[in-house]
């Protein structure tokens, strides 16, 4: 592959980032992009790179018209695709897919391109000045966040739900007392929730193309606050917060009570063991 089939510059000034080579949108009014979470993680390393666009995230040509935007935490990002081009692109891709996750949760975008646009989102619609990688990458960051926010907040939501029977029975209402396997397995999934968020997806982060062009640094910004993805995530992390103080409590009371019922075996084999003792003594 030659370096002429990579759309990513170092330019100073972000309108001069070009548009991708293989694209052509100019005569479009606007085109769809649309967020999936797909698997834990893609495994990219052995993927055909005769389709690369561009990297870091990774942009691969798909469809007839279009592209996608893969992104390791799980979550593959298509632009101008149709329903029927997603499948086939989904299939392709899913011997890459690690731990793969059924949801129909998706993020859904209209972009449209002019030269001397304003980016911004003005009613459902993002305005590009063009469709260059960088500015690909970053739609495509903001709306791989959105959607990763978006599968776990439904997946905490879940497990309140769960622990609803746990927070009552602390309360005394006479409802089962949890397990410690429960009780353990709850606190492994926040701990991977946490790793995740904060560890591989990174959502409070900057992606990379915004490092390597702080120039685009605006156009990320809005689309972070579109989103609310700072907020979404201390959220989130509250809500991880309460999880945990809600498992140690019980697990501290279920050991407390396992403690009490120890205690009380001891003191009934004590007693029995004194009974019996009287009793040989009043039978010699």
């Amino acid at each position: 592959m030659t370096s002429t089939d990579y759309s990513l510059t170092t330019a100073s000034d972000s309108s001069t980032l070009m548009p991708i080579a293989h694209l052509d949108w100019a005569s479009k009014e606007t085109i769809l992009a649309r967020a999936s979470i797909v698997g834990e993680r893609l495994s990219l390393k052995t993927l055909d790179r005769t389709e690369l666009l561009a990297t870091n995230p990774l942009i691969i040509r798909a469809g007839a018209t279009g592209c996608a935007v893969l992104l390791r935490y799980g979550v593959i990002i298509t632009f101008d695709l149709s329903t029927d081009e997603e499948n086939a692109l989904l299939d392709m891709l899913r011997p890459h897919i690690v731990e793969p996750i059924e949801s129909t949760l998706s993020e859904e975008l209209a972009i449209a391109f002019r030269s001397q646009a304003k980016e911004r989102l003005e009613g459902n619609v993002l305005w590009l000045q063009n469709y260059s990688a960088e500015r690909l990458q970053i739609v495509a960051e903001a709306l791989g966040k959105s959607v990763v926010l978006n599968y776990y907040e439904v997946e905490i939501a879940d497990i309140f739900q769960s622990l609803k029977p746990f927070t009552i029975g602390i309360r005394g209402k006479n409802m089962r007392s949890p397990k410690e396997e429960d009780l353990l397995n709850y606190i492994g999934g926040t701990l991977l929730i946490q790793q995740k968020m904060f560890g591989i997806v990174e959502v409070g982060e900057k992606p990379d193309p915004v490092w390597d062009d702080p120039t685009l640094d605006r156009l990320y910004l809005r689309l972070e606050d579109e989103y609310e993805l700072r907020e979404r995530l201390v959220i989130l992390e509250q809500k991880l917060e309460l999880i945990s103080k809600t498992v140690e409590t019980s697990l501290n009371l279920l050991q407390r009570n396992s403690s009490h019922r120890v205690e009380w075996y001891i003191t009934i084999l004590i007693v029995i063991e004194i009974g019996l003792a009287i009793y040989e003594i009043l039978t010699r």
